[in-house]
């Protein structure tokens, strides 16, 4: 079982604390790895090496073409170790290794593409109003940035935020979940061997509690971005608000995926199964709200509930899995729990309902794949999030009673909407308050377009253009040329 250290300023460095923590194979339910336990003072280490890599040092003289060219390399160094990068990650969190691998393949993409937009950000040249003036604004890196990522894709999110970050300037500190760090060590070695200067990309594990609120309170952190729940991130807001921090968050969601019956209802079932059942349910964007018209929802339950019966469970190693295990022990008891509270309230179960068992589940934390129907819009099963495997179906008669129920809910970060007619596509897609809403598909990204919520769902946009500016500040410079003096050195010009 490999020990893993803290990665600072360029090298790996043992945790202050002089302790560790157990990483947990979710498939076997034994340790695999050892982290660091992090405390303040690997903060304070961190947020050092970061403030001096932008004061001083190759990473504040460098160009911003100079910073895209090691982009390029560091994603050329991802897509050469991609295939490892995939099960580690799957030993961290229980994800499939087919879906893993694709995600981990794809993650240079996010390097590429803001390592060649770090070159390209302007200001502009004002046509001021003013006599003799002239004005122009320019964008400054907003500091050094802590980066709080989920134990459900640790390098997605580490892409999603430090490529935009790297790419504007600023150095980072990445604090990965607990449960999930292992990848995010690894990785580190790679942003190193592409030459990336020291102090400029840092990794402190440990507890959020410890690493995580010494990072979001430390004086040298100039903005917080955070992936999680949206009782932590509302925690974390405050928190930042007490320094003035800027932030960023990407929360949770309770998404309405919405099937009308003039729609392709093969690929609608396909789309619906991948929205709630693909990752094991453990997705921000889980399609946990499936909303189906009255004219076909008996017929379509019954297509939705058979690909769910035909899933297998199992090691995700393995290609022939569809569903892995819970990632941890605390989410599995949960998903449980949402699953007893939905039957106590009257929802009625057709699918799964329980933990699932098997000769080839043994040590891991499985739950069947779960579908119920009768279920209301003020149960807790429809209005909370529960990440895990378990789907709620409400009927709807028509287009606005579609919007209504499907924006009956704090949450806005996606949806989804499977129709023939583009004229209600676009209708629906306009009305919906999420973030992203996908019109006959499901799960889709890209790294140049934006990903974030309304709502309880958060604050900013990850990937595309839009991400890059939450880590710039805009300065606007005057410059006179005034021969004379003001007449009235008092008075505002």
């Amino acid at each position: 079982m490999k020990t893993y250290n803290q990665f600072i300023n360029g090298r790996y460095v043992e945790p202050a604390s002089g302790r560790w923590l157990d990483s947990i194979d979710p498939y076997r339910g034994q340790a695999w790895a050892r982290i660091p336990q992090g405390c303040a003072k690997d903060v304070d280490a961190a947020a050092a090496a970061a403030n001096a890599a932008m004061k001083s040092g190759p990473w504040a003289t460098m160009t911003a073409t100079q910073r895209g060219k090691l982009m390029f390399k560091l994603a050329d160094l991802i897509a050469l170790n991609s295939d490892r990068l995939a099960e580690i990650e799957v030993r961290d969190n229980g994800k499939l290794l087919a879906e893993m691998r694709g995600q981990v393949a794809y993650l240079p993409e996010w390097w590429r593409y803001f390592g060649g937009l770090a070159d390209k950000i302007e200001g502009a040249v004002m046509p001021l109003d003013k006599p003799d003036m002239m004005g122009f604004t320019r964008h400054e890196p907003v500091g050094v940035v802590a980066a709080l990522t989920a134990w459900n894709s640790p390098l997605l999110f580490v892409a999603w935020k430090c490529a935009a970050a790297i790419a504007a300037g600023c150095a980072v500190i990445v604090k990965p979940s607990e449960f999930a760090s292992v990848s995010t060590l690894e990785f580190a070695a790679l942003t190193k061997e592409a030459g990336f200067p020291d102090g400029v990309f840092n990794v402190v594990t440990g507890l959020g509690q410890e690493a995580g609120s010494a990072l979001v309170d430390h004086p040298g952190v100039a903005k917080v971005t955070f992936t999680g729940s949206d009782v932590t991130g509302a925690k974390i807001y405050a928190q930042a608000a007490r320094s003035m921090k800027r932030v960023s968050l990407e929360l949770g969601g309770k998404s309405p995926n919405i099937v009308f019956d003039d729609c392709d209802l093969d690929k609608a079932a396909s789309g619906v199964i991948s929205g709630i059942f693909a990752a094991t349910g453990q997705t921000c964007i889980a399609g946990s709200r499936l909303l189906v018209q009255n004219s076909i929802r008996e017929a379509f339950t019954e297509k939705v509930a058979a690909l769910g019966r035909s899933a297998r469970k199992g090691n995700p190693m393995d290609a022939d899995t569809n569903i892995g295990p819970v990632t941890t022990a605390a989410q599995y008891k949960k998903v449980l729990d949402y699953i007893d509270i939905a039957k106590a309230e009257g929802a009625r179960c057709i699918l799964g309902g329980g933990p699932a068992t098997g000769p080839t589940l043994t040590g891991g934390q499985f739950v069947e794949p779960t579908i119920f129907v009768d279920v209301k819009p003020d149960m807790r099963i429809a209005r909370e999030e529960v990440f895990g495997p378990v789907l709620s179906i409400i009927g709807f008669e028509d287009e606005a009673d579609a919007i209504r129920i499907g924006n009956d809910t704090i949450y806005g970060l996606a949806a989804g909407v499977w129709t023939r007619d583009m004229g209600r596509a676009l209708r629906v897609s306009a009305a919906i308050k999420a973030g992203t809403v996908w019109v006959n598909t499901y799960r889709a990204v890209s790294y140049m377009m934006p990903f974030g919520g309304m709502k309880h769902s958060g604050i900013g946009r990850e990937s595309g253009l839009e991400s890059i500016r939450q880590f710039l500040e805009t300065k606007s410079v005057w410059l006179s040329y005034a021969d004379n003096a003001p007449l009235n050195p008092f008075v505002l010009r």
